[in-house]
């Protein structure tokens, strides 16, 4: 801070200080205080020739400096404040450019490293172990990135290779005599999937109305889950054949990976719902006599499958969800997912695997010493349905109270084997002996050993016939055994608790 005295307009502006003139009974007219923030010699502030320093005072005010006119307020503030003066520089050395430091009331000159040892080895350590990380990170990352595009083009791979199976199928086979759809005409015969009917492992079914009017139920196969195979499987079955007593495939639907089946509705659902029932639902019951009716005509529907086509197709998975009824109740086989063609004249079936539902699959399905797998596994299957039809239950069950009655099957043969009559409520006379009827029938279906059990066709002739005329089969058993039944009933009995634990064990 100068303090000039100078005549009238002696001091030129300036774009380097600030300035003010302050009036006071001690200085004469044109007194004023420079201030300047910017070390310049005096010659460099531009000042006149007339103009003198009276004094110069160090400030160290903090307040910013505006190049214009200041007040006298400020430059008292100023010389108040004073200056500040650090004087531990002047014990270092000139050349020694370090930091000067107080330590034990003595000045210390030190010229600091470009980075303390004490920091370098950690920062050494941590750039080592981030390095690491990001380098294992990114090399994690790409082996994910890569692992990622294999999966998508071997799914894609796959997926594509069932179309192009399922099409080289469809140009093949001449005979497929349902309509090909594509997926927007599903879209508008569904009204875009809004009723929905039900659902399954291997999809959705949907209900929908063709241009004509009729009322139809197209299953979307599930894409997860579905290998191609089903689809032909379907296609190639019921797509080829027309009977009174097997559901009509109107059309399907191949597009990449969607693929759809049309069927006729059957507007009574499956007969699932009705065998299994409670008494007490009206609604849902069906007399004796009706069951009978429909027993007849599943019999004959896959007698038809048997002997009817120029094909032998076996179902492989015969049971009440699988028998749809129409609104007059008419019964008609459905899901041919496990389905397989045969010449006619092949009697012996290879598969590698075992197929069908736990409760209706065929022995020979699982041991190999019980016989051939052939079209008496779908004759077990039927006589499984039969006898649930004509008791209306489980045939295994393991929370009957009766312990006798565990496997229905076995207790209905002792019950008709000792001349005991079977009893089922609400039924009639004529109705107790349709249902023992249908009991019968059951039996000689169920036998162990594929040769025991009859064809189909004889299956329905002894479903016509009376039933004083039926012979009483051979007590079933589970296992092949060579000794009579009546001497292993006890090793049988034994063998049944231990299927029971194993098979309730399984759908817990």
């Amino acid at each position: 801070m100068l303090y000039l005295k100078c005549p009238p307009y002696g001091v030129k502006s300036s774009a380097t200080a600030a300035a003010t003139t302050c009036m006071n009974g001690s200085y004469a007219l044109g007194s004023t205080f420079y201030v300047s923030d910017i070390d310049k010699p005096l010659q460099d502030l531009a000042f006149g020739d007339l103009c003198q320093v009276e004094w110069m005072y160090l400030t160290s005010w903090p307040t910013e400096i505006k190049h214009t006119n200041i007040s006298c307020t400020d430059n008292h503030h100023m010389l108040l404040y004073g200056f500040e003066l650090s004087w531990l520089k002047a014990y270092c050395k000139n050349d020694d450019p370090g930091y000067a430091m107080l330590s034990d009331h003595k000045v210390i000159c030190y010229k600091p490293p470009l980075m303390p040892k004490i920091f370098l080895v950690p920062l050494i350590v941590g750039c080592l172990v981030y390095g690491t990380i990001l380098f294992f990170l990114g090399k994690f990352g790409l082996g994910v990135l890569f692992i990622v595009i294999f999966c998508i083009c071997k799914w894609r791979r796959r997926h594509l290779s069932i179309y192009d199976s399922i099409e080289d199928f469809l140009r093949s086979d001449n005979n497929i005599m349902p309509i090909r759809y594509s997926y927007k005409e599903i879209k508008n015969i569904t009204g875009k999937f809004k009723t929905k009917l039900g659902n399954g492992g291997y999809g959705s079914v949907f209900q929908g109305k063709l241009r004509s009017g009729r009322l139809v139920a197209v299953k979307v196969l599930n894409k997860a889950k579905s290998n191609g195979q089903e689809f032909i499987n379907e296609v190639a079955t019921i797509g080829r054949i027309h009977h009174v007593n097997v559901v009509q495939l109107i059309g399907f639907c191949v597009e990449g990976t969607k693929r759809c089946l049309v069927y006729e509705l059957m507007q009574n659902g499956s007969l699932e719902k009705y065998i299994f029932s409670p008494q007490e639902s009206a609604s849902n019951s069906l007399s004796c006599e009706k069951l009978y009716n429909i027993s007849l005509g599943v019999a004959r529907g896959i007698e038809y499958l048997h002997n009817g086509c120029d094909i032998k197709i076996l179902h492989f998975d015969i049971k009440p969800h699988n028998i749809l009824l129409d609104e007059k109740f008419n019964p008609k086989v459905s899901d041919f997912g496990l389905a397989r063609l045969y010449p006619t004249d092949k009697s012996i079936v290879s598969l590698t695997a075992a197929r069908g539902t736990i409760g209706y699959m065929a022995p020979e399905l699982f041991y190999r010493n019980v016989g051939t797998i052939s079209y008496k596994a779908d004759v077990y299957s039927f006589g499984m349905l039969l006898m649930e039809m004509a008791s209306r239950r489980k045939n295994l069950n393991a929370l009957t109270e009766n312990s006798s009655q565990i496997y229905f099957p076995f207790w209905v043969y002792d019950q008709l084997q000792d001349g005991r009559e079977i009893t089922i409520e609400n039924d009639t006379d004529e109705e107790m002996k349709l249902a023992k009827k249908m009991m019968i029938v059951a039996l000689w279906c169920i036998h162990t050993k594929p040769n025991d059990r009859p064809s189909m066709k004889r299956v329905v002739e002894m479903l016509e016939q009376d039933e004083d005329l039926l012979e009483m089969p051979p007590k079933p058993y589970f296992y092949p055994l060579d000794e009579p039944a009546d001497e292993v009933r006890e090793e049988n009995s034994s063998r049944l608790f231990s299927v029971i634990s194993s098979v309730t064990g399984s759908k817990e």
